[in-house]
């Protein structure tokens, strides 16, 4: 009987600053998270915001809720308790025209659903959804849903009853999370009762808070870990900070009060608590393009603005028979890695795999099915296309947050994030066309002077270009200097 896998949290904290958690199964990073506290997540929070304007082009409102950049609400993120007046649903449509039922000034609660990148602000909704251990309440939609992972058919009709007795309220609905399998009626009670005094008391602040105003912050990121990430088979919590473990203790010892020896603090100095468990070169490997797989070939990832691509090269090859072998454990072992990379980088969007060309359709449907079943582990949202005669697979996944690259990365100033600069000999060139540009215009006799771009410009036109450069003094009689900010 094979053993059971070992599943470890750990959670390393800069006070003040950055908290990292990781989730590892034997060893092996599967989840990895990473909140700086200097950059404020909005994700989750609940804000009491107003309508700044109504763009009927885009079916949208943008909203202040007191960020820098106003939130864009869509018209199918709009609770119908928002409409005013009087207002007819166009024929073959599913909603009213935004601007005939809402108003600029009008006041209304919205969540953050998606973090505000780059240029665009975040984007909101009206149809708030309040998280806990073992539930999501929806205010506003008397819905009952149970997780999709929750596959146990008599599971599932267990806690689908047992959620129809506990009767949440008119106007709130519950969706049943995965970790409420095989919970106890009590347990779960308590979670349902928690979450409807917390809408009560969200209700009462959105009533008297002046607008625009927070109402309601989601949980920092350790607390997060044990409501969201912790469950029966998580055997040892490593935390690197004693205030922070304390914390988690009190959070842990109401979900599993037999277990609070779980949490251990990691207090040795010679190491930090990624490196004592050998974490640390693959957390690095997150921000790498390539990924290397156990047969030799490498994954490559290459973001662009609507999409990332990713390609799989082979390792070595020889012969016709040993080429069709290893195309298919190269994309086998591909499925799974990039099924986990995208978990681990917090990939979302379209997103389009190249493969290396497989002629057996059984070796095509093979990887296929490899690629759905790794995908299962994923707590987002995907959507897996099969491959095309080309060699293409399609997915689509939603992004969970703010992934760790776009926390910790910027555009290079030098080549503003197109990934290439202009070489060496091409910026010399430019510079040489406008030194010879200006000195046609310049008084005979006298210094002329040149700025560069940078130090290593300056560089090259001294030592390789010099030549060029005292061509330039003699034909225009000017001593020409050099220089760079």
């Amino acid at each position: 009987m094979a053993s059971a896998k070992k599943r470890k949290m750990f959670i390393s904290v800069l006070p003040g600053e950055q908290i990292e958690l990781v989730l590892a199964e034997d060893a092996k990073i599967q989840e990895y998270y990473v909140e700086l506290l200097h950059q404020a997540k909005t994700k989750g929070n609940i804000y009491k915001g107003v309508i700044h304007n109504v763009d009927a082009g885009l079916q949208a409102a943008f909203i202040n809720y007191g960020a820098k950049k106003n939130g864009f609400l869509q018209i199918d993120e709009v609770h119908p308790e928002y409409y005013q007046g009087g207002y007819q649903i166009p024929k073959g449509s599913r909603f009213p025209p935004l601007q005939s039922v809402l108003k600029p000034g009008q006041e209304l609660l919205v969540q953050v659903v998606k973090e505000p990148t780059g240029s665009k602000g975040a984007f909101l909704t009206t149809y708030l959804s309040l998280p806990g251990r073992y539930f999501v309440l929806t205010p506003g939609r008397e819905q009952l849903g149970i997780s999709r992972k929750i596959e146990d058919e008599e599971e599932r009709k267990r806690l689908k009853e047992l959620v129809e007795s506990m009767q949440p309220g008119e106007g709130l609905g519950l969706i049943v999370r995965t970790v409420s399998s095989a919970e106890t009626k009590t347990n779960l009670d308590k979670d349902v009762q928690y979450l409807k005094r917390l809408w009560k008391e969200i209700r009462k602040r959105g009533t008297t808070a002046d607008t625009p105003s927070l109402i309601y912050q989601e949980m920092e990121l350790s607390s997060r870990a044990v409501r969201d990430y912790l469950t029966a088979d998580v055997s040892e919590i490593w935390v690197d900070d004693q205030e922070t473990a304390t914390q988690v203790t009190e959070l842990v010892s109401i979900v599993f009060p037999r277990r609070q020896s779980m949490v251990k603090v990691h207090t040795e100095h010679e190491l930090s608590l990624f490196d004592r468990f050998n974490l640390t070169r693959q957390l690095d490997q997150i921000y790498s393009r390539t990924v290397t797989l156990p047969s030799g070939g490498q994954i490559v990832f290459d973001h662009a603005e609507a999409l990332t691509a990713i390609d799989i090269n082979s390792g070595r090859i020889g012969g016709k028979k040993s080429f069709k072998d290893l195309a298919l454990k190269s994309n086998l072992e591909a499925a799974e890695e990039i099924a986990r990379q995208l978990r681990l980088r917090d990939i979302g969007g379209q997103i389009v795999v190249d493969f290396i060309e497989m002629k057996d359709k059984k070796h095509v449907k093979e990887v296929e099915k490899i690629m759905r079943t790794a995908i299962k582990n994923d707590r987002a949202r995907t959507d897996v296309g099969r491959i095309s005669r080309f060699g293409l697979m399609e997915l689509v996944r939603q992004r969970m947050g703010v992934s760790a690259v776009s926390q910790s990365h910027e555009l290079c100033p030098c080549c503003q994030g197109y990934g290439l600069r202009r070489n060496m000999e091409w910026q010399a060139m430019q510079a040489l066309k406008e030194i010879y540009r200006k000195l046609r215009g310049h008084k005979s006799g006298e210094p002329f002077e040149y700025i560069a771009a940078s130090a290593e410009v300056a560089r090259h036109l001294l030592n390789d270009k010099r030549g060029m450069i005292h061509e330039l003094e003699d034909k225009f009689g000017a001593i020409v200097r050099i220089s760079w900010v």
